[in-house]
């Protein structure tokens, strides 16, 4: 049996991990009683006792847990500490020979929320020459507030709140968001985007958006669609045709799965993402990776 321990899993994305995982039987959970939880000693022994550990904690604590993985104990790190380390896998799996290069590694960084949207968009049309790396690129993301953790989530959902909170609030405006890097590192840009995210009152759910001039790009708008179709069959992250109207930052809210699509003109183009920023922005893709690293069906456990 699979053992796998959960370094952290108090906070959002480790209490749903923790929950995805005590519903799978050829899964042992290892868990700390309260009092020693946060014992670097008992931290140590269940991490390496264990076959996979998840880090599931802020990047500090990432850090120091990755120090105490000293067997042969595989990793997956929700957070940020590792994203562009030296050594580490970036856990999007539906990047071009991403999948392989998880299943291979024993150090899995799992990608941040926003990030995975933008990802998803631009490595594809950077990677295959459409569009150039020094191209300057904006980028702007909504989200739902459980994407700011269990504070924010108490925040939003307390009785006497703030009324600037009934309306969409825009954050990160020093242009210094956490993950601005990795958007950079794995698109292989050589700036980062002008990133404006968004929190709005609901509570899961986003939506990703590029645009880009069509000056700026070496193909089409059809070629683009091409190229997502060859890119994303699914079944985790898929393109989709872009529904007519609007789109809805909740519309996969409660699922594990990614869809892209190409709205727009012929000369200003919109790229675009929608999934859970619970989901295959944080626990969703973490168990995608563990699924990988253990040779199962990557979507076991998943909800699409």
């Amino acid at each position: 049996m699979t053992k796998v321990f959960i370094d952290g899993s108090v906070g959002t994305t480790g209490l749903r991990i923790r929950e995805r995982l005590a519903a799978r039987p050829e899964l042992e959970l290892i868990v700390l009683p309260e009092e020693i939880r946060k014992d670097v000693k008992a931290r140590e022994e269940a991490i390496n006792a264990a076959d996979v550990a998840f880090f599931c904690l802020p990047d500090a604590a990432a850090v120091e847990a990755a120090g105490l993985a000293h067997g042969d104990t595989a990793v997956i790190d929700t957070s940020t500490a590792h994203r562009t380390a030296p050594g580490w896998t970036y856990g999007f799996a539906e990047l071009k020979g991403q999948r392989e290069a998880i299943a291979a590694s024993r150090q899995v960084a799992n990608p941040g929320c926003h990030a995975s949207g933008f990802i998803a968009l631009v490595e594809p049309l950077v990677r295959e020459g459409l569009l150039a790396p020094d191209t300057a690129l904006t980028c702007f993301s909504v989200t739902g507030y459980s994407g700011g953790g269990k504070s924010m989530i108490a925040e939003y959902e307390a009785e006497n709140r703030p009324p600037q909170l009934d309306s969409p609030r825009q954050y990160a405006l020093s242009q210094s968001h956490k993950h601005l890097p990795e958007m950079a590192k794995v698109c292989g840009l050589q700036t980062a985007p002008a990133f404006c995210p968004i929190v709005a009152d609901y509570y899961s759910g986003m939506v990703v958006t590029v645009p880009v001039f069509a000056k700026d790009l070496r193909c089409t708008p059809e070629e683009i669609r091409a190229l997502y179709r060859a890119c994303y069959a699914g079944p985790v992250v898929h393109y989709d045709e872009c529904p007519a109207g609007m789109v809805a930052g909740n519309a996969l809210s409660g699922r594990d799965d990614m869809s892209v699509t190409v709205a727009g003109s012929e000369e200003r183009i919109l790229l675009i993402s929608c999934f859970d920023n619970l989901g295959k922005g944080a626990s969703g893709a973490a168990i995608q990776n563990l699924n990988i690293l253990l040779g199962q069906d990557e979507t076991t456990g998943l909800i699409l």
